[in-house]
């Protein structure tokens, strides 16, 4: 890099910092966030397991809800499940698709959404994830009224994360971050097989 090509990277990370730097100085208020991921592309369960465990590497208390999830092997619920400061619930009866039985559904999403409520209670958790609620509340198997209040009334340092495709506007509205996973490509249209590990 000439003198020149270094002078002006120096001067462009320079301005860049000072911009960084001002708005971390803007970011004031402490408190818990509402997170949403949603959009039909993959990543958005994968990337709220990982925030649990960043939050579990600083030693916060997190709690854990998989609706929509079956009885079959989980490779997040094998370890998440086994370290301390973990609270870990599974709605357990599979895809509502697989199922074919809404009043079974909507009974095991009231069991998994009290475990939730008690979970947004707790001051002691600093994290909850409620992975694939969106399918939930767009099949109207909870009230929705009934899960927004409880998140809106959870301790004020503790942060929720809900994942799934179809987050409607009221969860826009709700949240103070909301990211849309865009699908671009994914192998299981090339006929590449759901891999153990990678996808679930």
């Amino acid at each position: 890099m000439t003198d020149d090509k270094a002078e002006r990277h120096k001067s462009r990370m320079q301005q860049r910092k000072a911009l960084v730097d001002a708005g971390i100085a803007r970011a004031t208020e402490v408190r818990g966030v509402v997170i949403v991921l949603t959009g039909d592309g993959k990543g958005k369960s994968s990337s709220a397991f990982g925030t649990a465990v960043r939050a579990l590497g600083h030693g916060y208390k997190v709690g854990i809800v998989q609706f929509i999830k079956g009885t079959w092997e989980c490779g997040e619920r094998n370890i998440l499940q086994t370290l301390p400061g973990v609270e870990y619930h599974v709605m357990g009866t599979g895809f509502t698709w697989e199922t074919q039985d809404a009043e079974k559904d909507k009974a095991a999403a009231e069991a998994c959404w009290t475990e939730s409520e008690h979970l947004l209670r707790d001051p002691e958790i600093k994290l909850v994830v409620l992975d694939e609620l969106t399918y939930i509340l767009n099949y109207k198997y909870l009230d929705k009224d009934r899960v927004l209040d409880a998140i809106r009334r959870r301790p004020r340092d503790q942060t929720v994360i809900i994942t799934g495709r179809g987050a409607k506007k009221y969860l826009e509205d709700l949240a103070d971050t909301f990211s849309e996973v865009k699908a671009i490509k994914h192998a299981f249209q090339s006929g590449v097989a759901a891999q153990k590990g990678i996808e679930w």
